[in-house]
């Protein structure tokens, strides 16, 4: 990228307002939203789901975002209070929390087009010539500067991000059918019959759900939908097929700049994938790279000493194989393979895990056995215990996937962390 290029993608960034919809329970992660909306879900050893779209922004050069918040959002609010509070107010730059609080009609946010709509006067009070509209519940990493260019140099009212994904996924997706230029000629929320990209016939393009959009472009399209009776008040069911007949709608397609192969994406929508997606990462050279220093993942890290493995008795050898181990954990004469453990996990003498994703705070007991799990925040696993090896027994107590993953949480082990009267 020249200077000239990288100083207009800068003037871009600059005038760009990012909206992160954050406010969705993320019903299909089960037990793991009881308590918490999906975007504060605990990911990758020592992040939640939404550092990922909040350091794509920074990382970008965008600097001004709002996060929009409905569904069980203190968890959320405390991790961005406390973890991304150090934006400098007289600079421009900052990170607003947008609660569903009745701004323009009493009624909470009903889709997300309604949510942007709610808080339609604070977007003019900044004065964005651009609009980022990002999804607070995938995984990936991407420069939103050259998606800003494309859209500036296509002249476009708006702009999609997507991807090529396999037909019979691009069933849950909204797919686009497009043009030689990438204008996009039809859109369809979660068809039936995916329309394949031209020439490939096993591809569908499928919207990642980032969308940009000329402010003014914007006001008039949330003001019509909210004028609209028949309308869910959603950007993909009722926003995009509304506007591609008579306006100037374009597809991005997100790739890896260096590569030119289509850039890392993952909806850790379900129980399989967000065992799956954070398993990925104790690969030798995972997709993922949480290691790149010039494309950083921020979040609130707390101060914990190193992790620590203590006793080398055979049979009683603290240790972990393929793994990642984070800050504050305790392996004591445990053994852990091929497992991801968040903060301040203990594991006591004579347990093994293996396969498993042990979010922070957990406490193994001794002699437990502990197989393709995900164990939820606080729980304390009482000694003995076995887990993933019968799969009859674990549904009688705990959540098992499709994929034969078990979901254990607090209140399934009859431990109460949170208390309702």
């Amino acid at each position: 990228m020249s200077k000239d290029d990288a100083r207009f993608v800068s003037r871009l960034t600059r005038d760009t307002l990012a909206l992160i919809l954050a406010g969705g329970r993320g019903s299909r992660l089960k037990q793991l939203t009881t308590w918490r909306v999906k975007p504060a879900v605990p990911f990758g050893g020592k992040f939640r789901i939404i550092d990922f779209p909040l350091s794509n922004c920074i990382n970008s050069g965008i600097r001004r975002i709002g996060v929009l918040t409905q569904y069980k959002s203190h968890s959320l609010i405390g991790h961005i209070q406390q973890g991304w509070g150090y934006f400098r107010g007289e600079f421009g730059e900052f990170i607003e929390l947008l609660p569903a609080q009745q701004r323009i009609q009493e009624a909470w946010y009903s889709g997300t087009a309604d949510a942007v709509y709610q808080n339609i006067d604070i977007i003019r009070a900044h004065n964005p010539e651009y609009v980022l509209l990002l999804a607070g519940d995938h995984i990936y990493k991407m420069d939103y500067g050259p998606m800003l260019a494309h859209h500036a140099a296509n002249n476009a009212d708006m702009t999609i991000g997507c991807l090529e994904v396999p037909l019979e996924q691009a069933k849950a997706f909204g797919v686009m059918s497009v043009d030689t230029e990438g204008r996009i000629l039809g859109f369809s929320e979660k068809p039936d019959d995916p329309q394949p990209v031209p020439g490939q016939d096993d591809v569908a393009l499928a919207s990642m759900g980032i969308y940009i959009f000329n402010t003014r472009f914007l006001y008039e399209q949330l003001i019509r939908d909210a004028d609209n009776p028949g309308s869910s008040h959603d950007f993909g069911k009722d926003i995009i097929p509304a506007v591609i007949d008579n306006y100037r709608v374009f597809s991005y397609s997100f790739r890896d700049l260096e590569s030119d192969l289509q850039g890392y994406w993952r909806d850790v929508g379900t129980v399989d994938a967000f065992w799956s997606t954070n398993l990925e990462l104790i690969g030798v050279t995972p997709e993922l790279n949480l290691y790149d220093r010039e494309w950083p993942i921020w979040t609130y890290q707390e101060q914990l000493p190193p992790a620590k493995f203590v006793f080398d008795d055979e049979g009683r050898r603290g240790q972990a194989i393929d793994s990642m181990v984070s800050g504050g954990c305790l392996i004591s004469g445990g053994t852990v393979r091929r497992s991801l453990l968040f903060s301040n996990v203990r594991v006591h003498s004579y347990s093994e895990i293996e396969e498993s994703v042990i979010l922070p705070d957990v406490d193994i007991g001794e002699n437990c056995r502990i197989r393709k799990a995900i164990i939820d925040k606080g729980c304390k696993i009482p000694a003995g215990t076995v887990i993933g090896e019968d799969p009859i027994a674990d549904a009688e107590r705990f959540h098992v996937s499709e994929g034969g993953v078990v979901l254990v949480v607090p209140e399934m082990l009859g431990q109460e962390l949170h208390y309702v009267r």
